[in-house]
């Protein structure tokens, strides 16, 4: 494998093992099942198109009337007829490729009375495979403590939306054995210094966020992250306003990547690896499909690729864009 710039300063300045391999965890596990029903095949029998030292580890998401969701709004239109037979779907194009699946029930105002929720108790069921290990991703202690009870067979994922910016709290959940992996605040992607320390153990259950388009000085995303989950809960709300001076234009890439606390492939290659780190969240369940494709070519397909896998997936001669 071929490292990009000065790992051997890397090796001799970070005292680790040194990782190999990125495995990313994708969004829209129900909200983009079409994009991924059609992108997974290619990925599979075209390997050469694709980067050799990374891999699509779990794909994470939930239908959008879901209680216990939470983080980014998602959409997979469901109806108590159809719903069961969807989520079917999924898991077996999961269990086809051996990805895992994780279900994002992040909602972080829970309460005792929202555990016996027919829907979300149905899905943890059914993604309790004996073929492929899934998680969820909370933000709930007592939601954790009840899934632990009743769904032991699926492994947990403390969420983003807790916001751990102080590093403290961070290394304290990744100490908390019930995480089989923690995301910390995007915040904290850069703070190199302190994420050194990490004996390797925490460095492997640690998940970062690559691509957050907020603005990195946001002091109310704790707020939009309660809005969200207020929404699931079936409160009437209004929603959340962001003050960001740019909040107006929405998500976009290019933004993103200028953020402070990017992780680009080049830092997966020439920081995170040789660092010891591994595990790489990607952000989209609330974006259209082009955008998360965009992400899956840069953060997973060579760039001498990337035309043949947009013409593979819906680019044809006869395409008119206007």
């Amino acid at each position: 494998m071929m490292f990009i710039g000065k790992t051997d300063a890397l090796r001799t300045r970070f005292k680790f093992k040194m990782k190999t391999i990125a495995h990313y965890h994708l969004p829209g596990l129900f909200e983009f099942y079409e994009l991924y029903k059609i992108f997974l095949p290619l990925y599979r029998t075209h390997g050469d198109w694709f980067y050799d030292w990374a891999d699509i580890s779990s794909i994470y998401g939930a239908p959008s009337d879901c209680l216990w969701g939470g983080g980014r709004t998602g959409f997979f239109p469901t109806d108590s007829n159809s719903g069961n037979e969807d989520a079917r779907k999924v898991l077996s194009l999961m269990e086809e490729y051996g990805i895992s699946a994780r279900l994002t029930f992040s909602n972080s105002l829970l309460r005792s009375e929202h555990l016996g929720d027919k829907k979300c108790n149905s899905l943890c069921n059914l993604f309790s495979s004996d073929r492929i290990k899934n998680g969820v991703i909370v933000h709930s202690s007592l939601l954790a403590d009840y899934l632990k009870t009743n769904f032991p067979k699926l492994y947990l994922v403390s969420s983003t939306t807790k916001v751990l910016t102080d590093f403290a709290d961070f290394r304290n959940e990744l100490e908390n054995t019930d995480f089989e992996f923690v995301v910390p605040d995007f915040r904290l992607n850069k703070a190199f210094g302190q994420l050194e320390t990490l004996p390797q153990n925490l460095k492997d259950n640690t998940e970062f966020l690559c691509n957050e388009c907020c603005d990195i000085g946001c002091k109310a995303r704790k707020a939009c992250y309660e809005n969200v989950s207020r929404k699931n809960l079936g409160e009437e709300v209004l929603d959340h306003k962001c003050a960001s001076k740019d909040a107006q234009g929405g998500y976009r890439f290019s933004k993103a990547m200028k953020n402070p606390a990017f992780i680009g492939t080049s830092d997966i290659l020439n920081t995170y690896l040789p660092m010891g780190f591994s595990n790489f969240k990607i952000e989209g369940r609330g974006l259209g499909s082009a955008v998360v494709l965009e992400f899956l070519l840069y953060y997973l397909t060579k760039p001498e690729h990337q035309l043949e896998v947009r013409e593979a997936i819906y680019l044809d001669s006869m395409l008119d864009l206007f």
